[in-house]
């Protein structure tokens, strides 16, 4: 279960011939075709999902052992070696028939209604609002030390640092459907299966894994990552 939460949150990557993905270089250097240059706060998974590419293979190109240790100007290849062009021979090749084409791909089921009022964690502004692509949240503005608390009743299901881009990490599941995430945290006040309350203060906010103090909130339905902002009561 933890890392099923772990690889579907976040948040957050190669039989690489040329040149070396594991070079890590400024992050405002020029990225060669095929390659992406690693920013400040980038995951592994956000890469594959930007790239439509599988985590597993970002990590398999690029001799990745542990997703942790991709680094701010790292070039990471995101696309398959084979895929750089045709060969001479093959482009001399008389042209097949062109293949039928796909049917359209189903457009992604609504993610399930919520079921459960939230409230929200922290009492500070909204500095960043979900996009859906570099950010999969709401970012919080606050103090070192301020409050975060639980948006709803539910269980601790992860209480800890193992992805590090973001921090101190906790995540809530509320129902069957339901996860909110918590990341950036200066200090954990909880931990795994323990049972919290609506609004009960559970971390303090912090900037691990971060270049500023903020807590970073996400809510998951289902399979789906979707923005709180539609399902936050207005302030």
């Amino acid at each position: 279960m933890r890392t099923l939460i772990l690889c579907s949150s976040l948040c957050l990557a190669a039989c690489a011939s040329s040149p070396p993905a594991n070079a890590p270089a400024p992050a405002n250097a020029p990225a060669p075709a095929g390659y992406y240059r690693m920013q400040s706060g980038d995951t592994l998974y956000r890469i594959a999902r930007q790239y439509k590419q599988s985590v597993g293979n970002l990590a398999r190109w690029n001799q990745l052992a542990d997703s942790s240790s991709i680094q701010a100007g790292q070039l990471l290849r995101v696309q398959p070696p084979s895929g750089a062009g045709k060969s001479a021979s093959a482009a001399n090749k008389p042209s097949a028939k062109a293949a039928p084409a796909k049917p359209a791909e189903k457009p992604a089921a609504p993610p399930p209604k919520l079921t459960i009022k939230l409230q929200w964690p922290a009492d500070g502004a909204v500095i960043a609002n979900y996009d859906g692509n570099r950010n999969k949240g709401l970012d919080i503005a606050g103090q070192a030390g301020d409050p975060v608390r639980a948006a709803a009743a539910g269980k601790v299901v992860y209480a800890g640092k193992g992805i590090r881009a973001y921090g101190n990490l906790l995540i809530v599941k509320h129902n069957a459907d339901t996860l909110t995430v918590y990341a950036h945290n200066q200090r954990l006040l909880v931990k795994e299966d323990d049972q919290v309350s609506a609004g009960q203060q559970i971390a303090t906010m912090g900037d691990s894994g971060a270049n500023r103090v903020k807590l970073h909130f996400e809510l998951r339905l289902g399979t789906q990552v979707v923005n709180p902002a539609a399902y936050l009561p207005p302030r």
